[in-house]
């Protein structure tokens, strides 16, 4: 019976601060994201053509986030193993991981003053440690930089 009561305390304590911490890191991506609005991101492998593109220095532009499942998530996602269907608890995880990796290579090609980043790609990997999951996400693609202009000396 003891065994039970802590499994129900340690449910409701992760659904509990799982949720608070999940709406301060959202609040916090859609603060960040406005402001970072000016800055295109595109998949476009190429970057786009026209007389100003040999004026830009490129650089590869990264950022990646690891963030852990929270203990009542973990445990609905087993439920849902079992019966089969979507993973809901984890997409959401998933979209806060994808949001906060693009954000920080925003961060990154913003710091380098880049005006565009193209060729976005992500990629995720679990990681597992006993029962209790995490998430990767790499965002990376290439900063067009503008080169500095250079003065004719009289």
């Amino acid at each position: 019976m003891g065994s039970f009561i802590v499994f129900v305390v340690l449910l409701l304590t992760g659904m509990i601060f799982g949720k608070i911490a999940e709406t301060r890191h959202l609040k916090s991506i859609i603060k960040r994201e406005q402001q970072l609005n000016r800055l295109p991101a595109v998949a476009s492998r190429y970057p786009p053509s026209g007389e100003g593109v040999p004026n830009y220095q490129q650089l590869l532009v990264t950022g990646n986030v690891v963030i852990a499942s929270d203990y009542f998530k973990t445990f609905l996602s087993g439920l849902i193993n079992i019966f089969g269907g979507r993973v809901t608890p984890f997409e959401s995880l998933l979209d806060r991981g994808r949001r906060e990796a693009l954000l920080r290579m925003k961060e990154s090609a913003d710091a380098v003053n880049a005006d565009l980043v193209f060729n976005v790609k992500y990629h995720t990997a679990t990681i597992q440690q006993t029962g209790k999951g995490a998430i990767e996400v790499l965002a990376y693609g290439t900063a067009l930089i503008p080169k500095p202009m250079l003065t004719a000396k009289a």
